[in-house]
C-alpha cells in the first residue's frame, strides 16, 4: 500500500482550513481546560509592560498569540516561495508550524516571543536576499536592526549576530561593509533604548541593566517522562529528516543548499541559546518551531515514498498524543 501525502502537501482550500482549525482546536482545548504553560522569567521592561496589556493565560493573550501565529505562518509561506527553500508548492511548513505551536502550551502566552518571531522572519528575508552581494549594506543594516529590536524583548537573541555573519559567508555576501552595517544595525535599537531608559532612570547604572538582561541559568532541567519521550521523538524525527533533506539537495540549486545549511545552523544555535538561558526557554520555542517546520517539511514534501509518509503520520500522532497526555500525566 502506497502512503501519499499529496493531499496534504497541496491540499484543497477546505482541507487546508480544516487542518488549521484542528490544530488551533488543540490550542483552545488547552486554554478551556486550564492547562496553562508556565510563564518564563522576564528581564525585559518591554515584556513586563506588554503583560499589563495582555494578561498571561487570559483569552486576549491566547487570541493575540493565535493572531501572531497565523501572521507568522503566512510570512513563512512567503519566505519559502520567495527563496525556494522547498522546490515545490507545499502546505506542510505552515501545517507543521501551526501544529507545533498548538501542541506547545508554553508558546500560548509568550506574546512578545511571537512578535520577535515576526521580526526574525523580516530579518531572514533581508539576509537571504543578500545572496552574492557583498555590497548589500542596506539589507545587512535592516536585517540586523530587526534582530536588535527583537533582542530588546528576548535579550539573548543579540548573540545570534555571529551566526548571521557565518550565514553571510554561506551566501557569499560577507564583507567589511556588510559586517559594519550589521554592527550599526544591532546597536541602533539598543542605543535608543538605553538613552531613553537612562533619561527616566538616571540612578540606574548601565551595568545593572545589562547584568539583569543577560542572566545565565545553566543546570539540570526537570522533565516529566511524557515530555522526555516527546522531545526525544521529535528530535529523532528531525535527524531522520535532515539526512533525507541532504539526500535530495543534489537536485537543489546551490543557493537553496546554502539556505538550508544556514537554517540548520540557525536552529542549532537557537537551541543552544535556549539551554544556556533556560530561564527564558519558552521564549525561544516559537523560533524553534518555525525553523523545525522548514527543515522537516523539505523531505516530507519532496520524498514521496512510504517511509516518509509513515514518518509524517508518526509525527502527527506524537504531537496529538503529547497534547492529550498533558491532561492526564503531566
Amino acid at each position: 500500500m502506497h502512503i501519499s501525502l499529496k493531499n496534504i502537501i497541496v491540499p484543497s482550500i477546505p482541507l487546508a482550513v480544516l487542518l488549521v482549525v484542528l490544530s488551533f482546536a488543540l490550542w483552545m482545548a488547552a486554554f478551556l481546560s486550564g492547562n496553562f504553560g508556565d510563564l518564563p522569567a522576564q528581564n525585559s521592561s518591554f515584556v513586563v509592560y506588554l503583560q499589563t496589556i495582555f494578561i498571561p493565560n487570559s483569552l486576549y493573550s491566547n487570541l493575540a498569540s493565535i493572531g501572531f501565529t497565523l501572521l507568522n505562518a503566512f510570512l513563512l509561506a512567503q519566505i519559502n516561495n520567495r527563496f525556494t527553500i522547498i522546490r515545490t508548492r507545499t502546505f506542510l511548513p505552515i501545517f507543521v508550524f501551526i501544529l507545533l505551536m498548538s501542541s506547545w502550551n508554553e508558546t500560548h502566552i509568550v506574546n512578545g516571543s511571537h512578535f520577535c518571531l515576526t521580526l526574525i522572519i523580516f530579518s531572514l528575508y533581508h539576509f537571504l536576499n543578500m545572496y552574492r552581494d557583498p555590497k548589500a549594506s542596506e539589507m545587512a543594516f535592516m536585517g540586523s536592526m530587526f534582530i536588535g529590536v527583537a533582542s530588546l524583548i528576548i535579550n539573548p537573541l543579540i548573540f545570534l549576530i555571529p551566526v548571521f555573519w557565518i550565514g553571510f559567508v554561506f551566501f557569499q555576501s560577507f564583507s567589511i561593509r556588510t559586517f559594519l552595517a550589521t554592527i550599526l544595525g544591532i546597536l541602533a535599537p539598543w542605543v535608543i533604548y538605553l538613552s531613553i531608559f537612562y533619561f527616566f532612570n538616571q540612578h540606574v547604572e548601565f551595568t545593572q541593566i545589562l547584568s539583569a538582561s543577560f542572566n545565565l541559568e545553566i543546570g539540570d532541567i526537570a522533565l516529566s517522562l511524557p515530555r522526555i519521550i516527546y522531545i526525544a521523538s521529535i528530535i529523532f524525527i528531525m535527524i531522520i529528516c535532515i539526512f533525507g533533506m541532504y539526500s535530495t539537495t543534489n537536485n537543489d540549486a546551490i543557493r537553496t543548499r546554502n539556505n538550508l545549511n544556514f537554517l540548520l545552523l540557525l536552529i542549532i544555535s537557537v537551541l543552544i541559546l535556549s539551554l544556556i538561558f533556560r530561564n527564558q526557554l519558552a521564549s525561544f520555542l516559537p523560533i524553534v518551531a518555525l525553523l523545525y517546520a522548514m527543515i522537516v517539511s523539505h523531505p516530507f514534501s519532496l520524498k514521496t515514498n512510504n517511509f516518509y509518509g509513515i514518518l509524517f503520520i508518526i509525527f502527527i500522532v506524537v504531537n496529538f498524543a503529547y497534547t492529550i497526555s498533558k491532561y492526564f500525566l503531566i
